[in-house]
């Protein structure tokens, strides 16, 4: 059994980013531990968070269904503060990050890719990549970095595009993660917007197929230690 750590900005990018992996993870035995920063929907326009219980209540429901469909063997969420990541000092960040990765002490880590148009997502990478810096005693074997439909590919810019290497063959889990996405209801949007769930099935047959496979999630890997 290994430990794997996912820390998302948001709980749905954990989902949307590796979700498939997740649960081919802990079909394996893996013990897999999400972490997201921020809750996901206070930044919404709306009325106050006091006037909003019920809205807060079911995306939490949400996140923890999703978290079980996958198999995960943990959930967390911190209470940073929604799409204001950029406000929160990045050694508050690291620290959160650092404090995940020294109580789970896992073996992979997957997060956010630089290159996206979400600044909550660049802010978690950079703190995790802090998280991991390959120290002497750590833990950390290989770090992978996902995309998220609707925001990586929205935010690519030259030479900070994603470019994937890395390919996990999702044939028999992808129908988990798209059960997962669909307790995140709220944070769907109809086909053909990226984050549909057709346009996300889609993109599992096109990673698949551009590594001989009929469905996989891709990433960039970060960094890998051979021990």
């Amino acid at each position: 059994m290994r430990n794997v750590l996912v820390v998302a900005a948001h709980p749905d990018d954990a989902v949307l980013g590796c979700g498939a992996t997740i649960a081919k993870h802990a079909a394996a035995g893996d013990a897999v531990h999400i972490v997201a920063f921020a809750d996901g929907i206070m930044g919404r326009t709306g009325p106050p968070k006091e006037d909003r219980a019920a809205e807060f209540a079911a995306h939490a429901r949400a996140a923890k269904e999703a978290a079980g469909i996958l198999g995960a063997a943990s959930f967390v969420t911190h209470d940073f503060p929604d799409t204001r990541l950029d406000t929160v000092p990045g050694l508050d960040l690291a620290r959160a990050a650092e404090g995940a990765v020294a109580f789970r002490n896992p073996e992979i880590v997957y997060t956010h890719h630089f290159g996206d148009l979400n600044a909550d997502h660049i802010r978690v990478h950079d703190a995790v990549c802090v998280a991991c810096r390959p120290l002497p005693e750590t833990c950390v074997k290989a770090l992978l970095f996902f995309e998220v439909p609707s925001s990586t590919e929205w935010g690519a810019q030259a030479g900070a595009a994603f470019e994937p290497n890395w390919f996990v063959d999702v044939a028999e889990t992808i129908e988990l993660k798209m059960r997962a996405l669909k307790a995140f209801e709220m944070e769907m949007r109809p086909f053909p917007h990226p984050r549909s769930l057709e346009a996300v099935k889609h993109l599992a047959g096109w990673r698949g197929a551009t590594a001989g496979m009929t469905a996989a999630e891709a990433f960039v890997l970060g960094r890998r230690i051979e021990f």
